[in-house]
């Protein structure tokens, strides 16, 4: 089943939204098993037939992965983004600020330089149909390049400033 028709018209599978609507959700009272099938990171894409932003089949963290395959969440992120095309992305952010700890879902519009004009074109116009069904979303990021989101201190920036003095348990 799929939803309303965008400008591009490209949709949005229900799929995608209810990965979204899982990690927006952090339910206070799940237990460790449900816990660790949570989703940290998400990687979307266009189909092969320019018609639906789907699940990027593989390119994903969960919680449970921390400490065990994954020991820098937001380095394997970045490490999981195709060199080469476009993507749209969740990542949900554990970070520190000297008040707070908080937990934060950014929507990240990856789009390299080197990506095809034509997959760039088709992302751009197709990122607000995505942006809608994930309502709530307090932090967006465009990327165009590995340099835009090599270090932590471009998220830290996106998430709060200078105010962010900790991002996935390590200092900024």
């Amino acid at each position: 089943i799929l939803l309303s028709l965008q400008a591009s018209g490209v949709m949005v599978t229900d799929e995608v939204i209810a990965v979204f609507n899982d990690m927006k959700v952090r339910k206070a009272q799940a237990n460790e098993d449900e816990k660790r099938k949570r989703k940290k990171a998400i990687l979307f894409r266009i189909s092969n037939d320019l018609k639906n932003i789907v699940l990027d089949d593989g390119k994903e963290i969960l919680l449970g992965d921390l400490g065990n395959t994954v020991h820098d969440p937001y380095q394997h992120f970045v490490k999981m983004l195709p060199a080469d095309d476009c993507r749209y992305a969740l990542y949900d952010a554990t970070y520190e600020t000297k008040e707070t700890k908080k937990e934060d879902l950014v929507f990240i519009f990856w789009a390299p330089d080197n990506a095809p004009l034509k997959s760039k074109m088709i992302y751009a116009s197709s990122k607000d149909a995505i942006k809608r069904k994930f309502e709530g979303i307090k932090h967006e990021w465009q990327v165009n390049g590995l340099e835009d989101l090599k270090d932590r201190h471009t998220l830290a920036e996106k998430l709060g400033g200078s105010s962010v003095v900790s991002l996935e348990g390590a200092p900024i």
